[in-house]
């Protein structure tokens, strides 16, 4: 669930490219596989349709606008661009202008997340909210082939932390996305790290939906002062939520009309989030009752130390409960 002027620039594409969307660089492809997009601030994905959703058409575009985009978009608010239906990530539709960051998608949260500064290297350990890369301008270093999809390698064009240099693998084809950010010690002595995939997964109405595989996990409910919970059963989201699971397992998110799954890699900390009926500034009550925050994390239960000449892989992939 995208910007309608998002969908208007993958409408026209035709294979892949770059071009400018809401003032910041853009790379797109619409292919057989489906389409991707991805933000060069931040080396954000932004959207993602795997061909099995999006529907056939005769051309030379794989497909054509899907029913609910050739109608009437969903306009959200008063004064804001109408949000179009379609894709498993969802896009604000008053996203912040530039140096602010673009809330939906999956911003990458690094080297630290939320404000678990362990590697804030300011004085006053004053860093930005979730870190420094979710600002800053990526390059895209490669782009192959991979099983029948895409393979992207991005970098920051500046260093971001005096020992620890991050980079990040985009990898999408018909059936999956997998998103991991890499860090790497460059430096002499070790650091504390924490970070998150900071997934908005776009679902029919966010208090309507269910999770699954978290039952029985610990979990640090935020909005109680991170008082120490066990999960009983399914998650069902009827409201504001911001929990911190300890726990490495699989999840399935269903909203009624889809069941995405979500695996982790590197990470013991799920995160699910969502601000309720009190959304930040930048998105409208409205538009926030299309997605939900399940993240791939590393926080306060489960922060890496990381030594000299080592490596920390964080990852998320999603996938069709069916096709998984």
């Amino acid at each position: 669930m995208i910007p309608q002027s998002l969908r208007a620039l993958l409408d026209e594409t035709d294979g892949r490219r770059e071009c400018e969307w809401a003032d910041r660089r853009v790379w797109l492809a619409r292919e057989a596989w489906g389409e991707l997009a991805v933000c060069l601030q931040g080396a954000q994905v932004l959207h993602f349709l795997p061909a099995s959703e999006a529907t056939p058409a005769e051309g030379s575009l794989p497909y054509a606008p899907t029913p609910a985009r050739a109608g009437t978009p969903e306009v959200m608010g008063e004064g804001e661009e109408a949000l179009v239906p379609g894709g498993w990530l969802w896009v604000t539709p008053t996203p912040q202008a530039l140096p602010g960051a673009i809330r939906g998608g999956i911003p990458l949260c690094w080297p630290w997340f939320a404000d678990e500064r362990g590697a804030d290297e300011s004085p006053d350990r004053s860093g930005p909210m979730h870190g420094p890369a979710r600002k800053a301008q990526w390059r895209l270093d490669a782009v192959d082939e991979h099983e029948g999809g895409v393979e992207l390698h991005l970098s920051p064009t500046e260093r971001l932390h005096s020992q620890l240099v991050p980079r990040a693998v985009i990898q999408a084809n018909a059936r999956r996305l997998h998103v991991e950010l890499i860090t790497e010690h460059v430096g002499e002595t070790p650091v504390k790290l924490s970070g998150a995939l900071h997934s908005y997964l776009a679902v029919a109405d966010s208090f309507a939906c269910r999770l699954t595989g978290l039952a029985g996990a610990r979990y640090l409910d935020k909005l109680a002062g991170f008082a120490e919970r066990e999960q009983q059963g399914e998650l069902a989201v009827r409201g504001g939520l911001d929990r911190i699971y300890h726990s490495n397992a699989e999840v399935v998110l269903d909203d009624g009309n889809r069941r995405l799954r979500v695996a982790r890699q590197g990470s013991d900390s799920a995160v699910v989030w969502h601000p309720g009926e009190a959304p930040p500034d930048d998105t409208s009550p409205a538009a926030a009752r299309r997605f939900l925050c399940v993240e791939s994390a590393n926080t306060r239960l489960d922060p890496v130390w990381l030594v000299p000449g080592a490596q920390h892989l964080l990852g998320t992939t999603l996938s069709c409960e069916a096709d998984s």
